[in-house]
């Protein structure tokens, strides 16, 4: 037998050997090599509300920055709807390759408790950052008698339901707020749902309505006309456009906290290093200084925290919301 009859079956496995270890190389690498390139298309973030609104202005500001940090376009999609639904179920019904992200607001914890979903928002997103804070403020029309929260809640505990206040809906912030000041005061006082928060400040300012738990957006302008008076804000700490007025924890009602929070959200099943990337980038743009400044000027704190500080902070909010609906016996529209 010849020398050639010998090595050539042996010089044929060597070469399969080394095409199949080549194929598999490549296909253990190409996903990886997929994630070391994210972005490498454009970005879609569905936003769930009407163009022109606190959230969809919220993501467009923040937006602009990501885009130059990531550097891929980021294209605002607005799915309005069903209280956030249509929006979710078509971030959820799009690949979850980190391309499609959803952004929404204070009501995704309240539906999560409030409302039958054709989704799970706890198992079916995975929290990715904190967007923005914006606490409320308790305002009153400028001919009030009330000055303090303290002389508002006197009147209202020796006067059960003489006083109303204004909101955009059942299981909105402004709604819960109210609930709970009735709640941890011990008053009874009336809701007067409205469409929208643009009808109820204007019967605040008509001196219409007695109390309203106005977002800072709607608020400031008038508040610096003198039009309307602040009592006390639902923040942590004071808000920095209104360092004279009190947080309710300050006023002696721990735990009184309300804040209209924004957040990015991606789909179950979306790679890990997406996630973290767009984290540090919604980090990053929310201490971009002009996008810090704007916001703080409207009563707006940026935050851009970590996925596990987003999701601590989503299971604080599902739970407060939770024991209040149950406690105030609430029920959505």
């Amino acid at each position: 037998m010849s020398i050639f009859t010998l090595t050539r079956p042996r010089s044929a496995l060597l070469a399969l050997i080394a095409f199949v270890s080549a194929l598999t190389v490549v296909g253990l690498s190409s996903p990886a090599q997929a994630q070391a390139n994210y972005p490498d298309k454009p970005i879609r973030v569905v936003v769930p509300y009407t163009p022109g609104g606190g959230s969809d202005t919220n993501a467009r500001m923040l937006a602009q920055p990501m885009s130059t940090i990531l550097g891929q376009p980021i294209v605002i999609e607005n799915k309005p709807g069903a209280s956030g639904v249509v929006g979710a179920m078509a971030v959820l019904q799009s690949p979850a390759d980190g391309y499609t992200v959803f952004y929404d607001s204070f009501a995704y914890a309240v539906n999560a408790v409030m409302r039958q979903l054709p989704f799970d928002p706890i198992k079916d997103m995975i929290p990715v950052s904190q967007a923005i804070n914006m606490p409320l403020i308790l305002v009153v029309p400028a001919s009030s008698p009330f000055k303090t929260v303290k002389e508002l809640v006197d009147f209202a505990k020796a006067n059960p339901n003489k006083l109303d206040y204004g909101s955009y809906g059942a299981g909105g912030a402004a709604h819960l707020a109210a609930e709970m000041l009735q709640r941890d005061a011990g008053i009874q006082w009336v809701h007067v749902p409205y469409k929208g928060g643009a009808q109820a400040i204007a019967d605040v300012l008509a001196g219409r309505l007695a109390g309203y738990f106005s977002n800072p957006i709607t608020a400031l302008p008038h508040l610096k006309s003198g039009k309307i008076r602040p009592l006390g804000t639902t923040g942590a700490t004071k808000m920095e456009a209104l360092p004279g007025v009190p947080t309710f924890e300050e006023l002696g009602y721990p735990g009184f906290q309300v804040v209209e929070w924004n957040g990015f959200f991606v789909a179950k099943g979306t790679p890990v290093h997406a996630i973290e990337r767009l984290a540090k980038a919604i980090h990053e743009a929310a201490k971009d200084p002009t996008v810090k400044a704007r916001m703080e000027s409207m009563g707006i704190e940026p935050v851009g925290n970590t996925p596990e500080q987003f999701t601590t902070f989503l299971q604080g909010e599902i739970k407060q919301w939770r024991a209040l609906v149950q406690s105030n016996n609430i029920r959505a529209d």
